[in-house]
């Protein structure tokens, strides 16, 4: 019997693609119009060579085109398959933060945001919209948020784990402050680390091959939640909710365990924080479980979800229609009915108030 014959699912990491970047060229003002239009969007990927490409072969719409970018392919391939209730659509733009050139980035997420309203979520009740905005002018990031934020459809703003600075620094705070009033939680995805403005994808520099830099992404993850704990973003922003997406979840118990042990002698350094670190995770954050690690012993795998309060802090994400999708049937067997059905569905439709 199939996960979605017993459970709810809500699936909340889908990439929708363009058909092509001139998609949002009527979107566009001048003179971003005239450059998309002439020359695409530019640098949207890591760099990095796959062997098995970024997609599941079986993904390319039957009337050609881009994997993820015909929703009718999409609602029946993945939505109807698993009798998915809704998924959000976190597409790819989050990217276009790598470009220098912040004006032109703040362009294209705000283009890309009126695409997403116009083309994708009237197609299907169940398509939910993450909202991108370009981390590189906070400011102009924050007016995008008030712009689109009442949109019912929309329910999170999605930005990019590959950055300049840490999360946590105040640069950024204006994001956080605008979503908190918006009522939307911030979703963090990673995809261009090591490429254009922002800082080497490994904490060892740059590694050499895709497997390197795919395995390391958990690193960028463990980096950015330790910035935005101790510089106090959950302090100055006591509603916000963090969503950790595509970057693995093993990482976490140990996180928390360091991040604990060491506040407990340099507390002085962070005098803003009056809980231990681990309780502000808890609390304010959730990670998606694609992509889950898979121990040769399954019995590990539920050891580490013991550690890491999982059935409340883990929310199912198949990455569709990437090439390590992860479908609903194929993961956490081995947890109780009533954790899968946190993990499936009601965390994803308490934070989003589905």
């Amino acid at each position: 019997m199939k996960v979605s014959e017993i459970l709810k699912v809500i699936d909340v990491d889908v990439h929708n693609e363009l058909k092509k970047p001139q998609d949002l060229v009527p979107y566009l003002p001048e003179p971003w119009k005239t450059r998309v239009a002439a020359s695409g969007i530019g640098m949207m990927g890591s760099g990095y060579w796959s062997p098995v490409g970024g997609m599941r072969k079986d993904t390319k719409p039957p009337g050609g085109g881009v994997e993820g970018s015909d929703p009718d392919y999409m609602l029946e391939q993945l939505l109807e398959e698993y009798n998915m209730e809704y998924v959000v659509l976190t597409g790819i733009l989050y990217n276009i933060s790598a470009t220098h050139d912040p004006d032109f980035t703040a362009a294209i997420a705000s283009a890309y945001n009126d695409y997403l309203i116009a083309e994708w979520l009237p197609r299907s009740d169940k398509f939910k919209g993450a909202m991108v905005v370009s981390t590189g002018d906070p400011l102009l990031a924050a007016r995008e948020i008030d712009r689109i934020a009442g949109h019912p459809d929309i329910i999170e703003v999605i930005i990019s784990s590959a950055t300049r600075e840490p999360l946590g620094h105040r640069m950024y705070h204006p994001i956080y402050e605008a979503a908190e009033r918006n009522g939307l939680p911030i979703a963090v995805h990673p995809g261009t680390e090591g490429t254009g403005g922002t800082g080497a994808p490994t904490s060892a520099g740059y590694p050499t091959r895709y497997i390197e830099w795919h395995t390391n992404l958990s690193q960028m993850f463990m980096a950015q939640l330790t910035s935005v704990v101790c510089e106090g973003v959950f302090v100055k922003f006591p509603n916000l909710k963090l969503v950790m997406l595509e970057g693995g979840i093993a990482w976490l118990p140990h996180l928390m365990w360091r991040l604990d042990k060491n506040y407990k002698a340099l507390r002085a350094q962070v005098p803003w924080l009056t809980r231990l670190p681990s309780e502000y995770i808890r609390d304010h954050c959730f990670l998606s479980t694609q992509p889950i690690e898979e121990p040769d012993n399954p019995k590990d795998l539920i050891r580490l979800f013991d550690m890491m309060d999982a059935e409340n802090i883990l929310m199912f994400s198949s990455d569709y229609p990437h090439w390590d999708f992860d479908a609903p049937d194929a993961i956490l067997k081995r947890l109780s009915l009533e954790a899968r059905k946190k993990i499936f569905y009601q965390n994803a439709k308490k934070l989003y108030r589905l």
